[in-house]
Parts: structure tokens; sequence; C-alpha cells
């Protein structure tokens, strides 16, 4: 993956823009967050689904819970 970096000199106003491929170690760290967000998107669907499976059953809305829970 290219990594395109800006740097802005405030003094003379010049700006250089530079394209890089990514490091390993930079590589592995973008991969453990990609995974990492998609674990916790996961969860909070599961959590979601959860949620309107027992407020289904308890035979309530939403906007009610929340007033429940406030």
């Amino acid at each position: 993956m290219k990594i395109t970096e800006k740097e802005f000199n405030t003094i003379t106003g010049e700006e250089t823009i530079t394209e890089r491929e990514e490091t390993d170690a930079e590589a592995a760290a973008r991969l453990d967050r990609e995974t990492e967000l998609a674990q916790r998107q996961t969860e909070a669907e599961a959590k979601a689904t959860q949620k309107a499976a027992l407020l289904n059953r308890l035979g309530i809305t939403d906007d009610e819970a929340k007033l429940l829970l406030a």
C-alpha cells in the first residue's frame, strides 16, 4: 500500500509531498487495526441483535426501554 506524506514549511510556505511504500511494521499494524475493527463491529451487531430480541420478547419498543433506563 502506498503512503502519501505531506510536509508544510511554515517559514517558506513550501509544501513537499512524497509517496512511499508502507513498511512491514506499518502493514502489520494496519492489518491488526482492521482485524480489531471488524471484531468490534461483529460484537456490536451481535449485541444489537440480542437487545432487539429481548425487547421483542418483553413487548416493548426501543424508546420505551430508553425511558425505563433513564
